[in-house]
């Protein structure tokens, strides 16, 4: 998709590159930046937006102990009130078909984030959404590291 239409994916880049600068702006750290990334790869089993977003978030000190756990970061207390906010918030925008339980989760959220934070993780959120889409319907390969 991303080379029959490049205009298009030149725009989804533009609005990535958006959305991050208003988590920055928000006061969002690039390792929780890179952890909401991870988690909504997850959540749509994007293996290149995982292997992608893994590696940068090791690059910005996230540590292998945290990303081992991450699917299951309810069931851990390695994250802050903020970052269980923050992913929360992703998985509620990720996971949209539930309103009750985007509403419930969302008004959680809230209550960690300021209204900032909160619009900047929705972005941040959808963004990402939508590029693990366009890498999944695109097929993007993931290919062996080299050491």
């Amino acid at each position: 998709m991303d080379k029959e239409h490049p205009a298009a994916w030149r725009a989804l880049n533009g609005l990535g590159l958006k959305a991050k600068e208003a988590a920055e702006e928000a006061g969002l750290d690039q390792t929780l930046i890179e952890l909401l990334n991870v988690r909504i790869s997850q959540i749509n089993g994007c293996a290149y937006c995982l292997d992608l977003h893994v590696i940068d978030a090791v690059k910005n000190g996230e540590s292998a102990q945290r990303l081992a756990v991450l699917s299951a970061w309810r069931d851990t207390e390695l994250f802050s009130e903020k970052e269980c906010a923050a992913l929360t918030l992703a998985e509620a925008v990720t996971n949209i078909s539930d309103a009750h339980a985007r509403e419930r989760e969302g008004s959680a959220a809230r209550k960690h984030l300021s209204a900032q934070e909160f619009s900047a993780v929705s972005w941040l959120a959808i963004a990402m959404n939508a590029f693990n889409r366009v890498s999944i319907v695109s097929q993007h390969p993931v290919r062996p590291a080299r050491d």
